[in-house]
């Protein structure tokens, strides 16, 4: 069966969001390339018979921009497609202990695993902001910690949390599919995952919150993170890019000692210590 690979560009705010709409809708795997850049290359394969426009239009509607990127396509036939969609998603080792990686790659001694495939929602290791939060947990994470995952997407880092040993992880999603997708992630990795919409999500605080999706959600939300980080627990927001942080730290400085933990490709991961 012959594929298509789509290439758009969009900026890079808009990448993270974009490529999980692009799963959302229809495509088989999507990465994200030029991340040292403002406007970043998506590679999307999808079906031949997909339309194309079609498709991109809906994920673009589906990610909040206001109009769809332009983009061209290519014909893949079914050996580019196995080896250019396993070639876009390499394993990753994180900080000391983690080691991410799709199944098709056998992890090294002594690394705690984490294994996500492609294609089933955004968030496979390879992005600087999920790494940059994937460090934070490896460095943090000490085991018997309550840990919350605000914008789980495909439970990255819950499973990663609870691989690390939190003794409770919970995820929460706006996006229903995206909560099947992180307990069935989940459930290969041997990890039991409470995933939530944010209405059903039980009354409790948290030891460690953390938050990758972007920077103006994250300041709408900030009471209600505020709410569920526990007096002296920690709060780590990513999605935002560098030039964003001093912002992001204002709306949370109410309720946190904040600043810049970690940098990577001018996206910055925030951090705070609740008072």
């Amino acid at each position: 069966m012959p594929w298509r690979a789509v290439t758009l560009l969009v900026e890079a705010a808009a990448a993270e969001a974009m490529s999980e709409a692009l799963v959302d809708v229809g495509a088989h795997s999507v990465s994200i390339e030029n991340l040292e850049r403002e406007r970043q290359s998506l590679y999307a394969i999808i079906a031949m018979g997909e339309d194309a426009s079609g498709l991109v239009a809906r994920a673009a509607h589906a990610a909040g921009l206001a109009r769809a990127p332009e983009f061209t396509t290519a014909e893949l036939a079914d050996d580019d497609w196995v080896r250019k969609s396993q070639a876009q998603f390499p394993p990753v080792e994180i900080g000391g202990r983690l080691w991410v990686g799709p199944s098709w790659h056998e992890p090294p001694a002594r690394r705690i695993v984490v294994r996500l495939d492609p294609g089933l929602a955004f968030g496979t290791g390879t992005h600087p902001t999920t790494q940059l939060c994937l460090r934070f947990l490896d460095q943090h994470v000490r085991g018997g910690e309550r840990v919350l995952d605000y914008g789980c997407g495909s439970g990255i880092l819950a499973i990663a949390a609870a691989k690390l040993g939190a003794a409770q992880v919970d995820g929460v999603d706006v996006d229903p599919q995206a909560l099947e997708t992180a307990c069935a992630n989940a459930g290969r990795n041997g990890i039991e995952l409470r995933a939530t919409l944010p209405e059903a999500l039980p009354a409790g605080s948290y030891d460690i919150v953390v938050s990758n999706i972007l920077a103006q959600p994250l300041i709408v939300l900030a009471p209600l993170l505020a709410a569920r980080t526990r007096p002296g627990g920690r709060i780590a927001l990513a999605g935002i890019l560098q030039a964003q942080a001093a912002e992001l730290a204002a709306a949370y400085a109410s309720w946190f000692d904040t600043g810049i933990h970690d940098v990577q490709d001018d996206w910055a991961l925030v951090v705070g210590a609740r008072r």
